[in-house]
């Protein structure tokens, strides 16, 4: 029989039991819920005290690229070289047949000195410097900015107080290739000029962390680490053709030089879409060394400067009289080369010559200043103002370039008698060659214009494809009169003195020249001597798939319009062969010059 003295015992050590189980469950139920359940809010909470650390995570700047997909600016890996000034000192490590050998501070900064063109007593200054600061630092740096070539090397050395922080830097395969529309980065990887600039919605990253506990001696723990990934920049695809750019920047760099002139382009655009598929020049930028090229060689000439177009400007008023005036590609008009009209103003032309009883097609194939004035006199200025507009002219393009300029066209009212006339034929007005290119663009089009385009669209990281709202094309004249134009243009190819110096063997052609006077800022008026020289046309002539324009700033060798022919005819030539144009196969109408 059991007494009540001997259960009193036994119960008290079930109790105690008990209560010690309890507790330990309570523990395990805590352990588990501070090592599980709620372990990543934990980590971030001790990520908070005295050890904690982080990095910041870089995502890669977007490619630009052209219209196959080559790469005309992309993102490599530099890295900063970081030490740890508090455990330098020397090393000690077990070499063949565990024989141990000592490397010194002074041996090992010369080691790193030599990779990173640094001499051994400026690492050296380096540490010296932060520990007399804080005898604690662990953390400055060495070198920035190092190949991934450098930073191999570094790693090799296996130096435990060196550590590597990479971030992407910005590289331009093919040089000088489109730099000018590219632009460039600065030193610190801030977009300064060109679509790197415009673009750089599309093209920035977006930075991550990485954030860590480290211990007392500075290393990571494990474990600890949370990460907010980076995100990479979407990718650029332009509309040029990259062969084709490179091809033309050699050209015109040579016409530059052999004509003696202060800069050239040379631009080409689709015609039925008003995609830009090169736009070269010279004096060109390589954004790889923008400090190799001056100030003013470092933007795009073709967007930035404007430009009296001189005789190409016939054309538009040959348009303009035949969809607005009643008149046709041989209707007549009687002009010597000095014509008075009845306001007062005088016109001249660039040749002496007798009253002739011009055609339209054959004021154009000679230039005449005067008889395209007299021709002109069948519509009134508002409306070849009206016209002007709808071509284009003053409104820039649509391609939106930093700093693009437009052209300058003031009201009709404003013009006086003199203006009147030389409206007609380029001069007292100022374009761009955006805007002459999407001018000769509309009349190869049948009469519409098409807005250019640069950017074909941006991808997102994610593969979202996001493309540019471009204006809708605008109808300048009627597809009868932009065919009469046409036939007017591939006439002053035929017909013109330097008709041999254009002509591409098996194709029809369109072209016309421009000499425009350039101002000079000292006097207010013309400066002597210079001029600003173009040559634009579109082939095949009976179908028209491209517009190819070439300019000069003040030729010098030949200062007319003709010193373009050789360029132009190349380009228009390597246009034709790039996009596999089919030769014609029709003959051109042969227009009379004299009625």
């Amino acid at each position: 029989m059991t007494t009540r003295a001997s259960r009193s015992p036994r119960r008290r050590t079930v109790v105690a039991l008990a209560v010690v189980l309890a507790v330990l469950v309570g523990f395990i139920v805590r352990l588990v819920d501070i090592q599980v359940v709620n372990a990543d809010e934990h980590i971030e909470d001790s990520l908070e005290w005295a050890f904690s650390g982080s990095r910041d995570l870089h995502g890669s700047r977007g490619a630009i690229t052209d219209a196959s997909g080559n790469t005309l600016a992309g993102s490599i890996l530099r890295y900063d070289v970081v030490i740890d000034p508090k455990n330098t000192g020397d090393i000690t490590r077990a070499g063949e047949d565990d024989v141990e050998s000592t490397l010194t501070w002074p041996e090992a900064s010369g080691l790193i000195g030599s990779v990173t063109g640094q001499e051994a007593d400026e690492i050296q200054r380096i540490v010296a410097s932060a520990l007399a600061a804080d005898p604690a630092d662990q953390y400055e740096f060495v070198q920035r900015g190092i190949s991934t070539e450098q930073y191999r090397a570094l790693a090799d050395l296996e130096l435990p107080y060196l550590t590597f922080e990479q971030h992407p830097a910005r590289t331009y395969p093919d040089g000088a290739v489109a730099g000018n529309l590219i632009g460039f980065m600065g030193t610190d990887e801030v977009p300064l000029a060109g679509l790197e600039l415009s673009e750089d919605d599309c093209l920035t990253a977006t930075d991550g962390q990485l954030r860590f506990q480290r211990g007392k001696d500075g290393v990571i723990i494990p474990g600890t680490e949370v990460e907010d990934p980076a995100v990479d920049g979407g990718t650029l695809q332009l509309t040029i053709d990259r062969d084709l750019q490179w091809y033309l920047m050699q050209l015109i760099a040579e016409q530059v030089q052999d004509m003696g002139a202060l800069s050239g382009s040379i631009m080409v655009t689709e015609v039925g879409t008003g995609k830009i598929r090169a736009a070269a020049e010279f004096p060109a930028v390589d954004p790889n060394n923008v400090a190799a090229s001056p100030d003013d060689d470092r933007r795009s000439r073709i967007f930035t400067d404007w430009f009296e177009p001189g005789s190409t400007f016939k054309a538009l008023t040959a348009a303009t009289v035949i969809d607005a005036g009643g008149q046709n590609a041989q209707s007549t008009v009687v002009a010597a080369s000095t014509e008075t009209f009845a306001n007062g103003a005088r016109v001249r032309d660039s040749f002496v010559h007798p009253a002739y009883n011009y055609t339209l097609t054959g004021v154009l194939i000679d230039s005449s200043n005067a008889a395209i004035s007299r021709i002109s006199e069948s519509v009134d200025p508002q409306t070849r103002y009206d016209y002007l507009q709808r071509f284009g002219v003053g409104a820039g393009s649509a391609v939106e370039f930093p700093g693009e300029q437009t052209g300058l066209l003031r009201p009709a009212a404003e013009w006086d008698n003199q203006t009147v006339y030389n409206t007609t034929y380029g001069q007292g007005l100022t374009t761009t060659l955006p805007e002459l290119v999407g001018a000769y663009g509309a009349i190869a089009n049948d009469g519409e214009r098409v807005p250019l385009t640069l950017v074909e669209g941006c991808t997102a990281a994610d593969g979202t494809v996001t493309t540019a709202d471009a204006p809708e094309p605008v109808r300048v004249v009627s597809e009868d009169t932009a065919t009469q134009v046409q036939q007017i243009l591939e006439n002053v190819a035929l017909q013109a003195n330097y008709a041999d110096e254009i002509a591409v063997p098996g194709y029809r052609i369109a072209v016309k020249t421009g000499t425009g006077e350039k101002s000079d800022p000292v006097t207010g008026g013309y400066k002597s001597g210079a001029y600003f020289t173009t040559m634009i046309g579109f082939a095949p002539a009976d179908d028209p798939q491209y517009v190819v324009a070439v300019t000069l700033d003040e030729p010098t060798k030949v200062k007319s319009s003709v010193a373009n022919a050789a360029a132009f005819q190349q380009a228009m030539t390597q246009v034709l062969k790039t996009y596999r144009v089919m030769p014609s196969t029709t003959e051109p109408p042969v227009l009379p010059k004299f009625g």
